[in-house]
C-alpha cells in the first residue's frame, strides 16, 4: 500500500537552543533508528524551601494567560511588547535584543514547526516561546486545531510569537511583575505596573533550570540526560563560592546571557599550558571559568590544535584534540564525550619531528562550533529536501547558514620551544 505521509522523528534536545527532525518517507531508505516521541517533560517535585516552591508555581508549564490586565493599568503597562518594557527599562532591554534569548525563534525552529502537530511543538515552545500568548499566536499562525478562533487581545503584540523568551516570560504572571531584591530602596506607590513581587529565586541557580536541566527521567543518550547544566554546577566548587548562574551570564544583572556562542566568555573558560617531555608535548585544558562542564550540552565542539612554525614561517599540524559531547543526529548513539567538567583538567600528548630546533614555536589554536550538532542534523535533513516545501527548504537553508556563521577562533598560546617547561 502506498503512502504519502511524511513522518516527523522529534528529536528533544537543549532549551535554548532546538529540536531537530529528521524525515523518513517509504521511498527513503530506512537505515535511522526512530527516536523517542517527543513528550512533556514534568516539573521536578519541589525539594521544600521558599525558592523551590515559588519556581514549581512561577514555571508551571504550560504558563496560564496572563488574563485581562487591571483596569487602572496604561496601554504600556498591560502590554507583552518586550518594546514597552524598554521604554523604562532601556539598558535591559537593548541587552536583551542582542542576546540568544531573543532568538530563540529563529530558523532553527520555525522549519521544524512547519514538520510537527501542535503538542510536539507546544513542548518545544516551553522554552523557545513559552508565553500563552505566544503559543496562541503561533497556533494561528500554523492553522494548528488548538487555535484561538478571535483576535488577540490589544496588550498581545501580533509579533510576540516570534519574539523568543521575552521579558513576560520570566518576569510576568496574570499581569503581575516579578524580579530580584530592588539594589536601592523604592517605594512602590504610584509605580507602574502596580510595582512588582519580589523573589529570590531570580539570583539562584534554579531559576534556570527549567529550561537547562532535565529532571532524572527525562530524554538521555548513552545514559547520559541531553541537559544536566544545572546538576554539573551543583557537582562542582561555585555552590559553595555562592557562585550563581546569573554570576557568570548575568554579571551586574546585565540581561545578555553570554556563553558558548561568546568568544570573550570561552576564553575566560579556559586555562591552557604546555609542557615537553623529551620528544613529546603535553597540552594541560582546564576548565578553570565555567561552573558546568565545558561545553555543557551536546551541541558546540571545540578544537584544540597544536601546530609547529618553523623559522621559515612554515606550519606544520602535530595533532588535534576535540571537545565536547559527539552524538548521531538521531540522539541514539554516543561516539565520544570529552567534556570537561568544572575545575578538572584534560591532557593530550603529541610527539615533535626529528627535525625541530629550539627556535621553533608551538602554537595552540582553538576552534569553537558552537551549534556543530544542529549542523550535522540540518544537513542531513538537506540531503531529503525534495521531500519539503518550498519555505520549509529556505528556513532550513537559513538555519545551516545561521550556525556555520558562528564560528570563531583564537590563538592561546604561542611559544618557542626552548621557552616551554620540561626542555
Amino acid at each position: 500500500m502506498k503512502t504519502s505521509v511524511i513522518s516527523t522523528i522529534a528529536l528533544a534536545l537543549i532549551a535554548g537552543a532546538i529540536t531537530a527532525a529528521l524525515l523518513l518517507v517509504d521511498k527513503y531508505p530506512q537505515d535511522l533508528p526512530p527516536a523517542p516521541a517527543l513528550q512533556q517533560i514534568p516539573p521536578a517535585p519541589p525539594i521544600g524551601d521558599a525558592i523551590d516552591q515559588f519556581l514549581q508555581q512561577h514555571w508551571a508549564h504550560p504558563l496560564s494567560p496572563q488574563g485581562k490586565p487591571p483596569k487602572h493599568f496604561s496601554h504600556s503597562e498591560a502590554s507583552l511588547d518586550p518594546q514597552q518594557c524598554g521604554s523604562c527599562h532601556v539598558a535591559q532591554f537593548n541587552d536583551w535584543k542582542k542576546s540568544l534569548h531573543s532568538q530563540t525563534i529563529g530558523p532553527g525552529i520555525l522549519w521544524q514547526l512547519r514538520l510537527m502537530n501542535q503538542e510536539q511543538a507546544n513542548a518545544c515552545l516551553n522554552c523557545h516561546a513559552p508565553l500563552a500568548e505566544q503559543k496562541a499566536l503561533l497556533a494561528m499562525e500554523h492553522q494548528w486545531p488548538n487555535a484561538p478562533a478571535s483576535a488577540p487581545p490589544s496588550y498581545v503584540p501580533p509579533q510576540l510569537g516570534h519574539e523568543g523568551l521575552t521579558c513576560a516570560a520570566c518576569h510576568v504572571r496574570q499581569h503581575e511583575r516579578f524580579g530580584p531584591e530592588p539594589r536601592t530602596a523604592s517605594s512602590h506607590n504610584n509605580a507602574p505596573h502596580n510595582g512588582f513581587t519580589v523573589s529570590a529565586a531570580f539570583e539562584d541557580s534554579r531559576f534556570c533550570a527549567t529550561c537547562h536541566q532535565f529532571p532524572d527521567d527525562g530524554p538521555r543518550t548513552a545514559g547520559k540526560l541531553r541537559e544536566d547544566t544545572l546538576q554539573q554546577w551543583q557537582a562542582s566548587a561555585y555552590p559553595a563560592q555562592n557562585q550563581q548562574c546569573q554570576s557568570c551570564h548575568m554579571p551586574d544583572r546585565k540581561h545578555q546571557w553570554q556563553g558558548i556562542h561568546s568568544p570573550a566568555m570561552a576564553q575566560r573558560a579556559l586555562n591552557i599550558s604546555l609542557a615537553r617531555q623529551g620528544n613529546h608535548i603535553t597540552t594541560a585544558i582546564t576548565n578553570s571559568g565555567a561552573g558546568h562542564h565545558f561545553p555543557t550540552y551536546m551541541v558546540p565542539k571545540v578544537m584544540v590544535q597544536l601546530t609547529l612554525i618553523d623559522a621559515n614561517n612554515q606550519r606544520r599540524l602535530l595533532g588535534e584534540d576535540i571537545i565536547g559531547w559527539q552524538v548521531d543526529v538521531a540522539l541514539t548513539q554516543e561516539t565520544f564525550d570529552t567534556r570537561i567538567p568544572a575545575g578538572a583538567t584534560r591532557h593530550f600528548r603529541v610527539e615533535l619531528p626529528a627535525d625541530v630546533t629550539s627556535e621553533d614555536n608551538i602554537e595552540v589554536r582553538v576552534y569553537v562550533k558552537p551549534r556543530e550538532h544542529y549542523e550535522r542534523t540540518f544537513l542531513s535533513v538537506l540531503e531529503q529536501s525534495d521531500k519539503l516545501d518550498t519555505t520549509t527548504t529556505n528556513l532550513l537553508q537559513a538555519a545551516y547558514q545561521e550556525a556555520t556563521a558562528t564560528h570563531f577562533e583564537w590563538v592561546a598560546l604561542n611559544k618557542k620551544l626552548a621557552t616551554i617547561d620540561g626542555n
